[in-house]
């Protein structure tokens, strides 16, 4: 299956490269709701817990927003997309990972790009109060949404999906990671992750082995010794080859979306086409020129980002 290019986006001109395009929205964008949002923390079936973000207008329906690594709900591109749904008619349940709400999480396991049980526990939580369901995810948690979605059949509540910049090749991404000119990208993700691992071992109940802590310079190494270990993979490359969305795509049952643009800094070109043997008449993959990793920046007045206005549209068609 070849992915649709659209040229229905057209970055601004002052953010001329990729980085631009990925680091601006990430670092400048201010995103104002009309609702604030209400906190809820849900218990999880090992008995650890989620902490949700909820946008209610007392719609009928809701989308449910997975955030990237080491993100957030309050992200600015969860936001952006709160927004847009916010304000046309939709509520929103925006979660955190594991560990990902400002208080680390109470047992050992993190979160990971295949922690489908945590995304199925917020389903569940949702479908008590809702009859019509969207999944959005973004990046790691695009690659989330979209392996939750074809590794078994899900509740016929959820209507569609969309996930944008997802690495559907986790090894390929990773060695993209290791790159020179990804260095800052990589560089904030392990430091985060190093300092969780370094925060979890204070507990002494984890039993968390730290000796190879500083033997990590790289996220495929966090994946080898710490990432694949914790979550019972046989390393990284197992952890990858299980967990890779692109596997999972061919039984998606649900209408989805899959968003990328080329120049994305933190893919690669395994992450931009999807096998044929692999494809699905369910699921349609657009491609744009530009765009950057998570990013699709737009300046106008109604606030709203290209990515943001195609997942409304897709949505309502």
């Amino acid at each position: 299956m070849t992915p649709s290019l659209t040229n229905t986006y057209n970055r601004p001109k002052v953010l001329f490269n990729r980085h631009l395009e990925t680091i601006y929205p990430a670092l400048f964008r201010k995103v104002k709701l009309s609702i604030t949002p209400i906190r809820e923390r849900i218990q999880t079936p090992d008995n650890d817990f989620l902490d949700i973000d909820w946008y209610k207008n007392k719609n009928g329906k809701v989308v449910i927003l997975q955030h990237g690594l080491e993100g957030s709900s309050n992200r600015p591109y969860i936001l952006g997309m709160a927004k847009i749904f916010i304000e046309n008619d939709f509520d929103v349940c925006a979660w955190n990972f594991r560990g990902c709400s400002g208080e680390m999480n109470k047992t050992k396991i993190f979160y990971h790009s295949g922690a489908t049980y945590d995304l199925d526990t917020i389903v569940k939580r949702v479908s008590k109060e809702y009859d019509e369901i969207i999944l959005i995810g973004f990046s790691l948690g695009g690659n989330l949404t979209l392996k939750y979605l074809g590794e078994e059949t899900r509740s016929n509540k959820i209507k569609r999906a969309i996930a944008i910049s997802v690495p559907l090749d986790l090894n390929s991404s990773s060695w993209q990671l290791t790159k020179p000119n990804c260095y800052i990208y990589e560089k904030r993700f392990l430091n985060n992750l190093k300092r969780k691992v370094l925060e979890k071992s204070n507990n002494s109940a984890h039993n968390m082995n730290i000796s190879l802590i500083n033997k990590v310079k790289t996220l495929r190494d966090f994946d080898e010794y710490f990432t694949s270990q914790i979550h019972g993979f046989d390393g990284a490359e197992d952890y990858y080859h299980k967990c890779s969305a692109k596997y999972f795509l061919s039984n998606i049952q649900v209408p989805t979306l899959i968003i990328s643009a080329q120049n994305d800094p933190l893919l690669t070109k395994e992450s931009l086409k999807i096998d044929t043997k692999m494809a699905h008449s369910f699921v349609d993959f657009e491609l744009t020129e530009k765009g950057g990793h998570v990013g699709f920046t737009e300046f106008n007045s109604d606030g709203y980002f290209w990515s943001e206005k195609r997942a409304l549209n897709f949505c309502l068609k």
